[in-house]
């Protein structure tokens, strides 16, 4: 690789980094380095991606496999490693975090590799853009920027990206395709980031109930399908809102209780089979009881 942003030195320990260019975007004098803490174990690290660098270079001159596959053909298995990983963080499972993360830095690099082959970008240029965007939407750290509190650094990084994205609006950068309880979550978020929410939680609590209300009513009503749906809508958005200033994610809550809800329904077929009873014949009753024996083992 010829082309460098900056240049990393290892001095006394100190990881240096000078930026040779980007110096506008960085608002930084030119000469003036970033120092970070110092890092034991960098050199090993450092080491370690260059190897991974080396073996994706090996495998997409040698591999047919690795040879044939473009930015389209891993994005499927880029978004199932991010659906394992997810699997994993919820199920606290530490190995299978560092595995599936090695996966993912496996596609990081991949991506990387297969743009760099029509010079669109390589991973240094990847890596400079969120060093860049790091430094840039952390000025409370690079900066004079005052914070308080964690909230106020999401502030200012949304007010900061949308200062850089000019005239868009704050929520054109949510995915449309997210799923949409994650979607609503971010939505609210990046309105918040701008000062567009409630004051307090007993305010948002106050609005759920009222589409709890509302939906209520069209439901009593036998109202239209669509009109039912929009007021569910409603309702679901404002759970998700109220969930927000619990500060609690509602798409680990849900996650979670669908896992809670497998494993207790998994322990009430495997007892029904030892009655040799299908589920569909057995009482209410005696589902409750396999039930609430499936709560007293978690």
């Amino acid at each position: 690789m010829t082309k460098r942003l900056f240049i990393v030195d290892l001095v006394l320990g100190v990881v240096k980094i000078r930026f040779n260019h980007c110096l506008g975007l960085l608002n930084v004098k030119k000469d003036k380095c970033v120092f970070l803490r110092k890092n034991p174990g960098m050199e090993e690290k450092i080491a370690a991606f260059r190897r991974l660098l080396e073996i994706m270079d090996e495998l997409r001159d040698k591999c047919p496999w690795d040879q044939k596959q473009t930015l389209e053909s891993i994005r499927y298995l880029t978004i199932e490693e991010t659906y394992e990983l997810s699997d994993a963080i919820l199920d606290k499972d530490m190995e299978g975090i560092r595995k599936e993360l090695g996966d993912l830095m496996l596609h990081l690099v991949f991506y990387s590799k297969i743009a760099s082959e029509s010079n669109a970008f390589d991973i240094l240029d990847v890596l400079n853009t969120i060093i860049s965007k790091l430094i840039h939407r952390h000025p409370h750290i690079f900066g004079d920027v005052k914070v308080t509190d964690a909230k106020n650094v999401r502030d200012n990084w949304e007010k900061i990206k949308l200062k850089e994205k000019g005239n868009e609006s704050v929520l054109s950068g949510v995915p449309a395709s997210l799923p949409a309880v994650i979607k609503a979550y971010r939505i609210q978020e990046k309105a918040s980031g701008v000062g567009f929410d409630w004051e307090n939680k007993e305010q948002v609590w106050e609005k759920v109930k009222e589409e709890l209300h509302e939906l209520h009513e069209v439901a009593h009503d036998n109202a239209d399908h669509n009109k039912m749906e929009d007021e569910l809508g409603d309702l679901l958005f404002s759970i998700i809102n109220y969930a927000r200033f619990l500060d609690v994610n509602p798409e680990d809550a849900l996650e979670r209780t669908n896992k809670k809800f497998i494993k207790r329904f998994q322990y009430v077929e495997e007892n029904a089979k030892k009655l040799h009873k299908p589920l569909k014949d057995m009482s209410l009753e005696e589902l409750d009881v396999f039930w609430n024996n499936a709560k007293k083992l978690e």
